[in-house]
């Protein structure tokens, strides 16, 4: 593995020639945009936007992920890029997994990036954007100097005049070929893929080999810690009535997450989101209002739910973890998670990061039925570690590489003696393919092996 993404890497240095962006030129309108923020940028966040910065300048290119968590600011970091590359008469794309993520992605970058002139689009299924293909052929059209979308904008119709820089939101969501044909779309454009997963570093060294990484390790100013607690069963009617309390008190909203959708016979125990909604309506919420929202709704009926929430019309969303990625609710201070133990620990990270984006405090409140006591210890070390990449290592420990990301991240391949964990034989493995790499010649049969398997893949993914 570590030898296959040597030799991806080196092919993409070779073969490609990327498009060289003047950064020095533009220094001032770029200090100018990060200025006019609303709000003070990380270290982390700067520390980021110079190193893509420096890649934007060299002949190959861009081909960086970037991690952090929920929260952290990546999608500002997104904009900046996509600015750098209006600057220099390039378009820029985003291409998000889901709708309601697009529509987030493409709500903050209209707000930062409009006011300085730049025409921002969307296309997603259910939403053909301000009209018109991203040419703007006809001349009643805009052309979008930057579109977001879902996998809608691979379509044909979709022609970019100078595709620039490619920006990959959730990028384990998207299959090869996906991300393949969007890079299509421009001459080499520099590519920027980032996840909020959280993907243990030693997993990323050896499943990312081939890409440089950034790391977004601090929270925007002001940000409060969540407070999470693991409730004991006997607690519940407890927790009921105090949040109950929030929501008449401090006009807070709610989420609470079940894993499935209906109730399944092998799983008679879990916690099944049509049930427990009907549940919570009539015998624990009467005088409240309540919001249900799942993966098999259709996109229109999940837009409008989450709308009614976003405008306070309901006290209570109960969901599946379709609510991971891209809900942003400000007034949202509590989330109640049901039958915690069949997350992983950087699932439950990312669903508490659905609360805490306003400055009120926030509280995550974990639920199980599970009497094992290593359960218990892997839950209860959510209430003290609020990194997710430090909670994906101990999940990585605890319950090993088998099912590192829960559905999030599938792809990552079944080792059959070695494991993720082991940081010292990756390490090791690490050592041995430079040395291995810098005479590949002298392994003729394995030099063919890497050949068959990265010819048809020359791109990082």
């Amino acid at each position: 593995m570590q030898i296959a993404a040597k030799k991806r890497r080196a092919q993409w240095q070779e073969r490609q020639l990327g498009i060289q962006f003047e950064v020095k030129k533009y220094q001032k309108q770029i200090e100018d945009c990060i200025n006019s923020l609303p709000f003070t940028l990380t270290g982390a966040q700067k520390n980021a936007i110079e190193k893509i910065e420096s890649d934007f300048q060299k002949t190959t290119p861009m081909n960086r992920l970037l991690q952090g968590d929920v929260g952290s600011g990546k999608t500002i970091v997104a904009a900046i890029s996509m600015y750098i590359a209006y600057l220099n008469g390039y378009q820029s794309v985003l291409m998000a997994p889901t709708e309601i993520l697009a529509q987030q992605h493409y709500k903050t970058i209209t707000k930062l990036l409009e006011p300085l002139g730049i025409n921002v689009d969307i296309r997603t299924g259910s939403n053909k954007g301000k009209g018109g293909s991203a040419n703007g052929k006809n001349k009643k059209e805009s052309t979008p100097d930057i579109l977001i979308g879902t996998h809608a904008v691979l379509s044909d119709k979709i022609i970019f005049n100078k595709l620039g820089l490619v920006v990959i939101d959730e990028q384990q969501r998207f299959g090869v070929e996906q991300r393949s044909t969007i890079r299509q779309k421009g001459d080499n454009p520099h590519l920027l893929t980032m996840t909020a997963t959280p993907i243990p570093r030693t997993v990323a060294l050896t499943m990312y080999g081939d890409l440089d990484l950034s790391y977004i390790n601090e929270m925007p100013h002001g940000r409060k810690e969540i407070k999470t607690w693991l409730v004991p069963p006997e607690k519940r009617n407890g927790a009921y009535d105090w949040i109950r309390k929030q929501i008449n008190e401090t006009h807070s909203q709610v989420f609470i997450v079940c894993p499935f959708i209906e109730p399944s016979e092998t799983m008679q125990t879990v916690k099944a989101v049509n049930q427990e909604f009907e549940r919570l309506r009539k015998d624990i919420y009467p005088d409240l209002k309540l919001g249900l929202l799942h993966g098999r709704q259709k996109a229109k009926e999940k837009s409008e739910t989450l709308q009614k929430f976003r405008n306070g019309d309901f006290d209570i969303l109960v969901a599946t973890p379709v609510v991971e990625v891209g809900i942003d609710i400000p007034n949202a201070t509590v989330i109640m998670i049901e039958a915690a133990e069949r997350f992983g620990l950087a699932q439950l990270h990312q669903l508490r990061g659905r609360v805490g984006r306003g400055d009120k405090q926030s509280y995550c409140l974990l639920f199980t039925d599970s009497k094992n006591a290593q359960t218990s210890t892997r839950l209860k070390a959510m209430e003290t570690s609020h990194s997710g990449a430090e909670l994906a290592e101990l999940d990585l420990k605890i319950r090993g590489s088998g099912d590192l990301y829960g559905t999030a991240q599938h792809g990552i391949p079944k080792l059959k003696a070695a494991t993720f964990s082991d940081t010292t034989l990756i390490q090791k493995a690490k050592s041995a393919a430079d040395e291995i790499f810098s005479t590949l010649s002298d392994y003729p049969s394995l030099n063919n092996y890497l050949d068959q398997t990265t010819s048809s893949n020359i791109s990082p993914d």
